[in-house]
């Protein structure tokens, strides 16, 4: 394992700002969204899943640079459930009956929620470390 920095502050508080703000942005556009209540879960869902899958996926990936031992077919799970969570939104967001505007509304906070979620989690994990260290 090589010794990683500890993430700057800054990088720390840029990461849970942009996690916070394209949730909020997403859950906020739900809630105001003139659309059915299953149709909100559907989105919803997708977004819970979306970051969860997002986060496991950095996680595997980066116990396998590690040398953390991952099994192949967690590693193919965490690869399936990311892609399938963003082929569920762009299959959704195809289908509605939204404004394109809306759209790429949902589309870009959704994105940026899962770079978010893992930038989040990849600084966890070094400040983590960097933390043993000392």
């Amino acid at each position: 394992m090589n010794p990683q920095p500890q993430p700057s502050n800054a990088f720390i508080a840029a990461s849970w700002i942009a996690l916070l703000a394209g949730m909020a942005a997403f859950v906020i556009g739900l809630w105001n969204a003139q659309m059915p209540l299953n149709e909100k879960g559907y989105y919803f869902t997708v977004l819970m899943y979306g970051l969860f899958a997002a986060i496991s996926l950095q996680k595997s990936v980066r116990d396998r640079l590690d040398g953390i031992p991952v099994t192949n077919i967690y590693y193919g799970l965490s690869w399936f459930s990311t892609l399938l969570c963003i082929l569920l939104l762009v299959i959704g967001l195809w289908n509605a009956t939204l404004a394109l505007s809306e759209k790429g509304f949902y589309a870009m906070s959704f994105l940026l929620s899962l770079f978010a979620a893992i930038a989040v989690q990849k600084n966890t994990r070094d400040a983590q470390r960097a933390g043993a260290a000392q």
